[in-house]
Protein backbone atom coordinates (compact mmCIF):
# COMPACT_ATOMS: atom_id res chain seq x y z
CA UNK A 1 0.00 0.00 0.00
CA UNK A 2 3.19 2.19 0.51
CA UNK A 3 3.08 2.60 -3.50
CA UNK A 4 -0.51 3.91 -3.75
CA UNK A 5 -0.81 7.61 -5.17
CA UNK A 6 -2.44 8.64 -1.41
CA UNK A 7 -0.32 8.22 1.82
CA UNK A 8 -2.10 4.69 2.85
CA UNK A 9 -1.03 5.31 6.73
CA UNK A 10 -3.22 8.33 7.08
CA UNK A 11 -5.88 7.26 4.28
CA UNK A 12 -6.14 4.64 6.81
CA UNK A 13 -5.74 6.87 10.03
CA UNK A 14 -8.47 9.04 8.39
CA UNK A 15 -10.93 5.77 8.04
CA UNK A 16 -10.26 4.59 11.28
CA UNK A 17 -11.34 8.69 13.17
CA UNK A 18 -14.17 8.98 11.07
CA UNK A 19 -16.13 6.17 12.83
CA UNK A 20 -17.47 4.58 10.20
CA UNK A 21 -18.62 0.86 10.66
CA UNK A 22 -18.81 0.93 6.59
CA UNK A 23 -17.46 2.91 3.97
CA UNK A 24 -19.57 1.02 2.07
CA UNK A 25 -22.63 2.05 4.34
CA UNK A 26 -21.42 5.43 4.63
CA UNK A 27 -23.89 8.34 3.03
CA UNK A 28 -22.82 10.94 0.78
CA UNK A 29 -22.50 13.67 3.15
CA UNK A 30 -20.29 11.27 5.52
CA UNK A 31 -17.98 10.44 2.86
CA UNK A 32 -17.63 14.25 1.50
CA UNK A 33 -16.42 15.00 4.65
CA UNK A 34 -13.95 11.86 4.98
CA UNK A 35 -12.51 12.82 1.47
CA UNK A 36 -12.12 16.14 2.79
CA UNK A 37 -9.88 15.30 5.68
CA UNK A 38 -8.17 12.92 3.27
CA UNK A 39 -7.59 15.55 0.96
CA UNK A 40 -6.46 18.07 3.91
CA UNK A 41 -4.39 16.13 5.37
CA UNK A 42 -2.58 14.72 2.57
CA UNK A 43 -2.79 17.94 0.01
CA UNK A 44 -3.41 15.39 -2.48
CA UNK A 45 -6.56 16.29 -4.89
CA UNK A 46 -9.13 13.78 -5.59
CA UNK A 47 -10.76 12.46 -8.61
CA UNK A 48 -14.43 13.37 -6.46
CA UNK A 49 -17.30 11.31 -8.04
CA UNK A 50 -19.25 10.55 -4.63
CA UNK A 51 -21.55 14.14 -4.93
CA UNK A 52 -24.02 14.67 -7.63
CA UNK A 53 -23.59 18.66 -7.68
CA UNK A 54 -23.08 20.60 -10.95
CA UNK A 55 -19.95 20.68 -11.99
CA UNK A 56 -20.84 24.18 -14.57
CA UNK A 57 -20.66 27.91 -14.08
CA UNK A 58 -25.17 28.96 -13.37
CA UNK A 59 -26.80 30.13 -16.04
CA UNK A 60 -26.58 34.03 -16.18
CA UNK A 61 -29.69 34.87 -17.01
CA UNK A 62 -30.93 33.29 -14.15
CA UNK A 63 -28.42 35.28 -12.24
CA UNK A 64 -29.16 38.63 -13.67
CA UNK A 65 -33.08 38.81 -13.49
CA UNK A 66 -32.79 37.35 -9.70
CA UNK A 67 -30.08 40.62 -8.86
CA UNK A 68 -32.74 42.64 -10.48
CA UNK A 69 -35.47 40.63 -8.47
CA UNK A 70 -33.74 41.87 -5.31
CA UNK A 71 -32.83 45.39 -6.59
CA UNK A 72 -36.70 45.67 -7.02
CA UNK A 73 -36.77 45.05 -3.22
CA UNK A 74 -38.35 41.55 -3.14
CA UNK A 75 -35.77 40.31 -0.09
CA UNK A 76 -38.41 42.05 1.97
CA UNK A 77 -41.38 40.65 1.10
CA UNK A 78 -42.47 36.80 1.96
CA UNK A 79 -43.43 35.34 -1.39
CA UNK A 80 -46.90 33.51 -1.79
CA UNK A 81 -46.75 29.62 -1.09
CA UNK A 82 -48.25 29.24 -4.37
CA UNK A 83 -45.53 31.22 -6.02
CA UNK A 84 -44.80 34.15 -7.79
CA UNK A 85 -47.09 34.59 -11.15
CA UNK A 86 -44.37 35.09 -13.41
CA UNK A 87 -42.20 31.52 -12.60
CA UNK A 88 -45.79 29.77 -12.30
CA UNK A 89 -46.31 30.83 -16.22
CA UNK A 90 -43.27 30.25 -17.46
CA UNK A 91 -43.06 26.85 -15.58
CA UNK A 92 -46.47 25.80 -17.98
CA UNK A 93 -44.64 27.69 -21.17
CA UNK A 94 -41.85 25.45 -20.15
CA UNK A 95 -43.33 22.03 -19.61
CA UNK A 96 -45.66 22.18 -23.01
CA UNK A 97 -42.45 23.44 -25.15
CA UNK A 98 -40.11 20.35 -23.95
CA UNK A 99 -42.46 18.03 -22.51
CA UNK A 100 -45.70 18.43 -24.87
CA UNK A 101 -47.77 18.76 -21.88
CA UNK A 102 -50.68 21.00 -21.25
CA UNK A 103 -50.43 22.24 -17.21
CA UNK A 104 -52.25 25.34 -16.24
CA UNK A 105 -49.71 27.61 -14.11
CA UNK A 106 -52.04 27.19 -11.04
CA UNK A 107 -50.83 23.29 -10.95
CA UNK A 108 -46.96 24.57 -11.11
CA UNK A 109 -46.27 25.24 -7.56
CA UNK A 110 -42.09 26.36 -7.07
CA UNK A 111 -40.44 24.64 -4.18
CA UNK A 112 -37.31 24.63 -2.03
CA UNK A 113 -35.66 21.84 -4.24
CA UNK A 114 -36.93 19.26 -5.52
CA UNK A 115 -36.13 17.28 -2.27
CA UNK A 116 -39.02 19.81 -0.15
CA UNK A 117 -41.42 18.79 -3.30
CA UNK A 118 -40.87 15.36 -3.00
CA UNK A 119 -41.37 15.54 0.96
CA UNK A 120 -44.43 17.08 0.20
CA UNK A 121 -45.36 14.70 -1.79
CA UNK A 122 -45.28 11.76 0.42
CA UNK A 123 -46.90 13.78 3.14
CA UNK A 124 -50.04 14.28 0.97
CA UNK A 125 -50.00 11.26 -0.97
CA UNK A 126 -48.73 8.56 1.23
CA UNK A 127 -51.79 9.55 3.35
CA UNK A 128 -54.32 10.18 0.97
CA UNK A 129 -55.58 6.71 1.34
CA UNK A 130 -55.50 4.69 5.05
CA UNK A 131 -56.03 1.58 2.83
CA UNK A 132 -52.89 2.28 1.27
CA UNK A 133 -50.06 2.86 3.67
CA UNK A 134 -47.24 1.76 1.53
CA UNK A 135 -44.76 3.77 -0.99
CA UNK A 136 -43.06 2.02 -3.90
CA UNK A 137 -40.02 2.85 -5.20
CA UNK A 138 -38.61 1.81 -8.28
CA UNK A 139 -34.97 0.94 -7.56
CA UNK A 140 -31.91 1.86 -7.63
CA UNK A 141 -32.96 5.86 -6.47
CA UNK A 142 -31.57 8.80 -4.29
CA UNK A 143 -31.07 7.21 -0.45
CA UNK A 144 -32.76 10.67 1.05
CA UNK A 145 -36.18 9.66 -0.39
CA UNK A 146 -36.33 6.36 1.69
CA UNK A 147 -35.12 9.29 4.76
CA UNK A 148 -37.96 11.08 3.98
CA UNK A 149 -40.29 8.22 4.20
CA UNK A 150 -38.74 6.80 7.37
CA UNK A 151 -38.67 10.51 9.15
CA UNK A 152 -42.39 10.09 8.02
CA UNK A 153 -43.28 6.80 9.40
CA UNK A 154 -44.36 5.93 6.30
CA UNK A 155 -44.03 2.19 5.20
CA UNK A 156 -42.00 1.41 2.14
CA UNK A 157 -41.95 -1.09 -0.60
CA UNK A 158 -38.79 -1.35 -3.19
CA UNK A 159 -37.24 -3.17 -5.67
CA UNK A 160 -34.13 -2.99 -8.22
CA UNK A 161 -35.75 -2.65 -11.64
CA UNK A 162 -32.19 -4.01 -12.81
CA UNK A 163 -34.29 -7.28 -14.08
CA UNK A 164 -37.57 -5.97 -14.84
CA UNK A 165 -37.27 -4.32 -17.95
CA UNK A 166 -39.48 -3.90 -21.15
CA UNK A 167 -42.33 -6.06 -20.38
CA UNK A 168 -41.52 -7.52 -17.55
CA UNK A 169 -42.08 -4.77 -15.94
CA UNK A 170 -46.14 -4.97 -15.73
CA UNK A 171 -45.58 -8.69 -14.18
CA UNK A 172 -43.40 -7.20 -11.60
CA UNK A 173 -45.40 -3.76 -10.50
CA UNK A 174 -48.66 -5.62 -10.92
CA UNK A 175 -47.49 -7.96 -7.85
CA UNK A 176 -46.34 -5.06 -5.84
CA UNK A 177 -49.74 -3.38 -6.61
CA UNK A 178 -52.48 -5.94 -6.53
CA UNK A 179 -52.22 -6.22 -2.74
CA UNK A 180 -53.60 -3.04 -2.69
CA UNK A 181 -51.43 -0.96 0.05
CA UNK A 182 -49.28 1.35 -2.31
CA UNK A 183 -50.51 4.66 -2.80
CA UNK A 184 -47.90 6.02 -4.86
CA UNK A 185 -44.90 4.54 -7.13
CA UNK A 186 -41.94 7.30 -7.03
CA UNK A 187 -38.31 6.92 -9.79
CA UNK A 188 -36.30 8.79 -11.57
CA UNK A 189 -36.28 9.18 -15.05
CA UNK A 190 -32.74 9.58 -16.23
CA UNK A 191 -31.90 7.67 -13.14
CA UNK A 192 -29.71 8.63 -10.23
CA UNK A 193 -27.65 6.29 -10.18
CA UNK A 194 -27.84 4.12 -12.86
CA UNK A 195 -28.60 6.47 -15.40
CA UNK A 196 -31.15 4.74 -17.03
CA UNK A 197 -34.15 5.59 -19.51
CA UNK A 198 -37.24 3.91 -18.75
CA UNK A 199 -38.62 3.76 -22.57
CA UNK A 200 -42.09 5.11 -23.48
CA UNK A 201 -43.01 0.87 -23.19
CA UNK A 202 -42.10 1.24 -20.10
CA UNK A 203 -43.54 4.36 -19.01
CA UNK A 204 -46.80 3.53 -20.85
CA UNK A 205 -46.65 0.23 -18.80
CA UNK A 206 -46.70 2.09 -14.99
CA UNK A 207 -49.11 5.13 -16.35
CA UNK A 208 -51.84 1.70 -17.48
CA UNK A 209 -51.31 0.20 -13.87
CA UNK A 210 -51.37 3.20 -12.25
CA UNK A 211 -54.88 4.07 -13.70
CA UNK A 212 -56.06 0.20 -13.27
CA UNK A 213 -54.96 0.57 -9.77
CA UNK A 214 -55.86 4.01 -8.82
CA UNK A 215 -52.43 5.11 -7.96
CA UNK A 216 -50.08 7.85 -7.99
CA UNK A 217 -46.79 8.50 -9.78
CA UNK A 218 -44.52 10.69 -8.49
CA UNK A 219 -41.92 11.25 -10.95
CA UNK A 220 -38.46 12.54 -10.26
CA UNK A 221 -37.39 14.78 -13.73
CA UNK A 222 -33.95 16.16 -11.42
CA UNK A 223 -32.11 15.34 -14.54
CA UNK A 224 -34.37 16.85 -17.29
CA UNK A 225 -33.17 16.85 -21.15
CA UNK A 226 -30.23 14.86 -19.69
CA UNK A 227 -31.11 11.96 -22.26
CA UNK A 228 -28.58 13.31 -24.64
CA UNK A 229 -29.06 10.15 -27.04
CA UNK A 230 -31.85 12.22 -28.45
CA UNK A 231 -31.79 16.05 -28.97
CA UNK A 232 -34.82 17.49 -26.42
CA UNK A 233 -33.11 21.02 -26.89
CA UNK A 234 -35.74 22.39 -29.57
CA UNK A 235 -38.80 24.26 -27.58
CA UNK A 236 -42.43 23.28 -29.48
CA UNK A 237 -40.49 20.36 -31.42
CA UNK A 238 -40.27 16.41 -30.75
CA UNK A 239 -38.75 14.53 -29.35
CA UNK A 240 -39.83 15.71 -25.70
CA UNK A 241 -38.76 14.97 -22.32
CA UNK A 242 -40.18 11.07 -21.98
CA UNK A 243 -43.25 11.19 -19.40
CA UNK A 244 -45.31 9.02 -17.83
CA UNK A 245 -47.72 12.40 -17.84
CA UNK A 246 -48.80 10.48 -21.01
CA UNK A 247 -50.35 7.67 -20.06
CA UNK A 248 -52.26 8.71 -16.97
CA UNK A 249 -53.95 11.45 -15.20
CA UNK A 250 -52.65 11.24 -12.07
CA UNK A 251 -48.91 12.16 -11.80
CA UNK A 252 -46.72 14.33 -9.90
CA UNK A 253 -43.57 15.72 -11.63
CA UNK A 254 -40.23 17.04 -10.02
CA UNK A 255 -38.89 19.94 -11.17
CA UNK A 256 -35.48 20.74 -10.48
CA UNK A 257 -33.36 24.20 -11.66
CA UNK A 258 -30.33 21.85 -10.45
CA UNK A 259 -28.64 20.01 -12.98
CA UNK A 260 -30.66 21.64 -16.03
CA UNK A 261 -29.41 25.19 -15.32
CA UNK A 262 -26.37 24.40 -13.11
CA UNK A 263 -28.73 26.69 -10.17
CA UNK A 264 -27.83 24.10 -7.19
CA UNK A 265 -27.36 26.62 -4.63
CA UNK A 266 -30.45 28.51 -4.35
CA UNK A 267 -32.36 25.60 -3.60
CA UNK A 268 -35.36 26.13 -6.12
CA UNK A 269 -37.79 23.59 -8.13
CA UNK A 270 -41.13 22.84 -9.14
CA UNK A 271 -43.35 20.39 -8.14
CA UNK A 272 -46.34 20.17 -11.43
CA UNK A 273 -49.55 18.37 -9.97
CA UNK A 274 -52.05 17.24 -12.72
CA UNK A 275 -55.04 19.11 -13.23
CA UNK A 276 -56.86 15.38 -12.56
CA UNK A 277 -54.77 15.04 -9.15
CA UNK A 278 -55.00 18.45 -8.39
CA UNK A 279 -58.89 18.96 -8.12
CA UNK A 280 -59.24 15.15 -6.41
CA UNK A 281 -60.69 14.87 -3.27
CA UNK A 282 -59.24 12.25 -0.90
CA UNK A 283 -61.18 12.56 2.90
CA UNK A 284 -58.32 10.42 4.46
CA UNK A 285 -56.17 13.95 3.90
CA UNK A 286 -58.65 15.54 6.58
CA UNK A 287 -56.72 13.61 8.85
CA UNK A 288 -53.01 15.47 8.66
CA UNK A 289 -54.92 18.55 6.74
CA UNK A 290 -57.67 20.99 6.36
CA UNK A 291 -58.59 20.19 3.30
CA UNK A 292 -59.21 16.81 1.44
CA UNK A 293 -58.92 18.27 -2.03
CA UNK A 294 -55.49 17.14 -3.17
CA UNK A 295 -53.90 20.07 -4.43
CA UNK A 296 -54.83 22.23 -1.19
CA UNK A 297 -53.60 19.83 0.69
CA UNK A 298 -50.48 19.92 -0.91
CA UNK A 299 -49.84 23.83 -0.87
CA UNK A 300 -51.52 24.77 2.24
CA UNK A 301 -50.96 22.07 4.24
CA UNK A 302 -47.48 20.07 3.38
CA UNK A 303 -45.65 23.31 1.96
CA UNK A 304 -47.17 25.43 4.13
CA UNK A 305 -45.49 23.48 7.10
CA UNK A 306 -42.58 22.81 5.49
CA UNK A 307 -41.30 26.22 5.09
CA UNK A 308 -44.24 28.96 3.94
CA UNK A 309 -43.06 29.53 0.49
CA UNK A 310 -39.50 28.97 -1.38
CA UNK A 311 -36.99 31.60 -2.05
CA UNK A 312 -38.41 35.07 -3.41
CA UNK A 313 -35.58 36.02 -5.44
CA UNK A 314 -34.41 32.95 -6.75
CA UNK A 315 -38.18 32.70 -8.30
CA UNK A 316 -37.64 35.45 -10.77
CA UNK A 317 -33.92 33.50 -11.73
CA UNK A 318 -35.72 30.08 -12.62
CA UNK A 319 -38.27 32.53 -14.35
CA UNK A 320 -36.52 34.46 -16.57
CA UNK A 321 -34.13 30.83 -17.55
CA UNK A 322 -37.58 28.64 -17.76
CA UNK A 323 -38.30 31.73 -20.61
CA UNK A 324 -35.25 32.71 -22.39
CA UNK A 325 -35.42 28.61 -23.21
CA UNK A 326 -38.97 28.47 -24.05
CA UNK A 327 -38.07 31.15 -26.70
CA UNK A 328 -35.16 29.36 -28.08
CA UNK A 329 -33.13 32.19 -26.50
CA UNK A 330 -31.20 30.09 -24.37
CA UNK A 331 -29.93 26.67 -25.20
CA UNK A 332 -29.97 24.94 -22.15
CA UNK A 333 -29.53 21.55 -23.33
CA UNK A 334 -26.21 22.30 -25.26
CA UNK A 335 -24.74 23.53 -21.87
CA UNK A 336 -24.98 20.35 -19.74
CA UNK A 337 -24.30 18.46 -22.92
CA UNK A 338 -20.47 18.93 -21.57
CA UNK A 339 -21.70 15.93 -18.62
CA UNK A 340 -21.75 13.39 -21.53
CA UNK A 341 -18.93 14.11 -23.26
CA UNK A 342 -16.61 13.59 -19.80
CA UNK A 343 -18.67 10.15 -18.96
CA UNK A 344 -18.21 8.85 -22.48
CA UNK A 345 -14.14 9.05 -21.93
CA UNK A 346 -14.40 8.43 -18.36
CA UNK A 347 -16.35 4.96 -18.80
CA UNK A 348 -13.58 4.28 -21.20
CA UNK A 349 -10.93 5.01 -19.04
CA UNK A 350 -12.63 2.48 -15.83
CA UNK A 351 -13.13 -0.56 -18.96
CA UNK A 352 -9.32 -0.10 -20.22
CA UNK A 353 -8.55 -0.86 -16.42
CA UNK A 354 -10.35 -3.88 -15.85
CA UNK A 355 -13.72 -1.90 -14.85
CA UNK A 356 -16.99 -3.00 -16.30
CA UNK A 357 -20.38 -1.21 -16.20
CA UNK A 358 -22.55 -1.95 -13.59
CA UNK A 359 -26.15 -0.69 -15.48
CA UNK A 360 -25.23 -0.99 -18.95
CA UNK A 361 -28.23 -1.40 -21.03
CA UNK A 362 -31.81 0.53 -21.56
CA UNK A 363 -33.77 -3.15 -22.75
CA UNK A 364 -31.97 -3.03 -26.27
CA UNK A 365 -29.93 -0.15 -26.02
CA UNK A 366 -26.16 0.91 -24.15
CA UNK A 367 -27.19 3.12 -21.30
CA UNK A 368 -26.68 6.44 -22.74
CA UNK A 369 -23.88 8.96 -20.91
CA UNK A 370 -24.62 11.24 -18.95
CA UNK A 371 -24.45 13.06 -14.71
CA UNK A 372 -23.86 8.99 -13.47
CA UNK A 373 -22.71 5.97 -14.54
CA UNK A 374 -22.17 2.93 -12.69
CA UNK A 375 -18.86 0.51 -12.12
CA UNK A 376 -17.64 -3.01 -10.24
CA UNK A 377 -14.38 -4.19 -10.86
CA UNK A 378 -14.18 -8.64 -10.43
CA UNK A 379 -14.03 -10.15 -7.14
CA UNK A 380 -14.56 -7.28 -4.71
CA UNK A 381 -17.57 -6.11 -3.07
CA UNK A 382 -19.11 -1.99 -3.67
CA UNK A 383 -18.00 -1.67 -0.62
CA UNK A 384 -14.35 -3.13 -0.59
CA UNK A 385 -14.15 -1.12 -3.99
CA UNK A 386 -15.50 2.03 -2.47
CA UNK A 387 -12.90 1.71 0.60
CA UNK A 388 -9.45 0.59 -1.75
CA UNK A 389 -9.84 3.22 -4.68
CA UNK A 390 -9.26 5.94 -1.56
CA UNK A 391 -5.91 4.94 -1.27
CA UNK A 392 -6.01 5.85 -5.38
CA UNK A 393 -7.34 10.05 -4.82
CA UNK A 394 -10.45 8.45 -6.20
CA UNK A 395 -13.82 8.60 -4.53
CA UNK A 396 -17.16 7.22 -5.31
CA UNK A 397 -20.61 5.89 -3.53
CA UNK A 398 -21.64 2.47 -3.32
CA UNK A 399 -24.59 1.14 -4.94
CA UNK A 400 -25.69 -0.28 -1.77
CA UNK A 401 -26.83 2.29 -0.26
CA UNK A 402 -29.37 3.25 -3.18
CA UNK A 403 -31.56 0.52 -3.13
CA UNK A 404 -29.36 -1.83 -5.76
CA UNK A 405 -29.35 -5.01 -5.67
CA UNK A 406 -25.47 -5.12 -7.59
CA UNK A 407 -23.73 -4.65 -4.24
CA UNK A 408 -20.44 -4.99 -6.51
CA UNK A 409 -21.34 -1.81 -8.08
CA UNK A 410 -20.31 1.89 -7.31
CA UNK A 411 -21.99 4.95 -8.61
CA UNK A 412 -19.87 7.70 -10.12
CA UNK A 413 -20.80 11.34 -10.54
CA UNK A 414 -19.04 12.92 -13.42
CA UNK A 415 -19.40 16.66 -12.54
CA UNK A 416 -16.96 17.59 -9.95
CA UNK A 417 -14.13 16.10 -12.37
CA UNK A 418 -12.73 18.60 -15.13
CA UNK A 419 -11.09 17.26 -18.33
CA UNK A 420 -7.93 18.30 -16.64
CA UNK A 421 -8.22 15.70 -14.34
CA UNK A 422 -8.51 12.92 -17.06
CA UNK A 423 -4.40 12.60 -17.02
CA UNK A 424 -4.49 11.67 -13.13
CA UNK A 425 -7.47 9.72 -13.32
CA UNK A 426 -5.74 7.10 -16.05
CA UNK A 427 -2.73 7.22 -13.89
CA UNK A 428 -4.28 6.06 -11.19
CA UNK A 429 -6.72 3.50 -12.84
CA UNK A 430 -3.24 1.85 -13.99
CA UNK A 431 -1.66 1.84 -10.79
CA UNK A 432 -5.06 0.30 -9.04
CA UNK A 433 -5.40 -2.36 -12.07
CA UNK A 434 -1.54 -3.30 -11.55
CA UNK A 435 -1.91 -3.47 -7.79
CA UNK A 436 -5.25 -5.66 -8.31
CA UNK A 437 -5.10 -7.46 -11.55
CA UNK A 438 -8.08 -9.13 -12.81
CA UNK A 439 -7.80 -12.99 -12.58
Amino acid sequence: MESTPVNSGIVSEKIRESNLTSVGRANIRELVRLVNQIEEATGVKFIRMEMGVPGLPPCKIGIDAEIEALKQGVAAGYPMIEGVDVLKKETSRFIEKFMGLDIGPEFCIPTTGSLQASMAAFMTAGRSDEKKDTVLLIDPGFPVHKQQLKSLGIKIECFDVYRFRGEKLREKLESCLKAGNISCILYSNPNNPSWICFSEKELKIIGELANSYDTIIIEDLAYFGMDFRKDLSVPGQPPYQASVANYTGKYILLFSSSKAFSYAGQRTGVVIVSDELYCRSYPDLKKYFAYERFGSALVYGALYALSAGTNHSSQYGLAAMLKASSDGEYNFVEEIREYGGRASIMKKLFVANGFRIVYDMDEDLPVGDGFYFTVAYPGLTGGELLEKLLYYGISAISLEITGSLRTEGLRACVSQVSRDQFADLEERLKSFHSHYPVQ
